[in-house]
This record gives structure tokens, C-alpha cells and sequence, in this order.
């Protein structure tokens, strides 16, 4: 039976690097590449999910299909510590079906990371520089 796994964080690279962790540390397999959903919905999703008021607002969400068992995944998930909120999501929740109807029109989360100081970058930082003084 598959689940869905809701990754919540306040950055993108912290969402990134708790998929990271959830396949390499978890052992938890996805069945689709993690989709970007909006942090507003995510922090709807938690609300309905967890029956708790929100105590912090996420700035970054990802919503990823899973291979395991949600009773799985959540053991597994209790055994490593990434840098971000995960939410399991199983068919017993009410809100399944419709996160599965959803699901493919979402689209991809870039799982890329952007480095901030590139070689190239700092080329061209140069290169402006010296032009401006000839």
C-alpha cells in the first residue's frame, strides 16, 4: 500500500538534503520524483493530518510518493533526524485521495543545489571589475 511522505522546511535545501537522507539513511523508496507543492498547503496538509494548530509556517514544501508502507516509512523515518518536518500520509487519512488525484499535475522539485560561490561566477565579477577600471 503506498503513502505519500509531505517534506516541510523553512529553505529548499533543507527540503533537498530530507529526501536525500529519507532514501539514503531511511531505506525509504519513492515511487515518483518529489513534487513541489505550495507551503500553504503543506501547512494545511499538517494541520489536517497532525489535528494540531500550526506552530510555525513553512517557506518550502515537497510531496513525494512512496514505495513502503506507511507503517514503514514511519519507523524508519523515527530512526534518522533530517532537517526538516516529515509528515507520512496514508490512505487512512482523508485527504489521500485527493493529494492522489493531484500528485501528477504538480511539478517537479529541482533537487539540484545552487552553490553560491561558482568559479564562474567569480570570473565574472573579474572581469566587470577590470573593464571598469580600463
Amino acid at each position: 500500500m503506498k503513502s505519500f511522505a509531505l517534506v516541510r522546511a523553512d529553505d529548499s535545501d533543507k527540503v533537498k538534503i530530507a529526501l536525500h537522507d529519507l532514501e539514503r539513511y531511511g531505506h525509504i523508496q519513492f515511487s515518483a520524483t518529489p513534487k513541489c507543492i505550495e507551503p500553504n498547503y503543506a501547512d494545511e496538509l499538517l494541520v489536517s493530518v497532525m489535528g494540531v494548530s500550526l506552530k510555525s509556517k513553512c517557506n518550502s514544501a515537497a510531496l513525494v510518493e512512496l514505495n513502503n508502507h506507511a507503517g514503514a516509512a514511519i519507523s524508519r523515518l523515527k530512526k534518522i533526524h533530517p532537517p526538516a518536518h516529515i509528515i507520512i500520509i496514508s490512505p487512512r487519512h482523508k485527504m489521500f485521495e485527493e493529494l492522489a488525484g493531484k500528485f501528477p499535475k504538480y511539478p517537479e522539485f529541482d533537487r539540484t543545489f545552487n552553490h553560491q560561490k561558482s568559479p564562474q561566477g567569480l570570473d565574472m565579477i573579474q572581469e566587470k571589475g577590470e573593464s571598469s577600471n580600463a
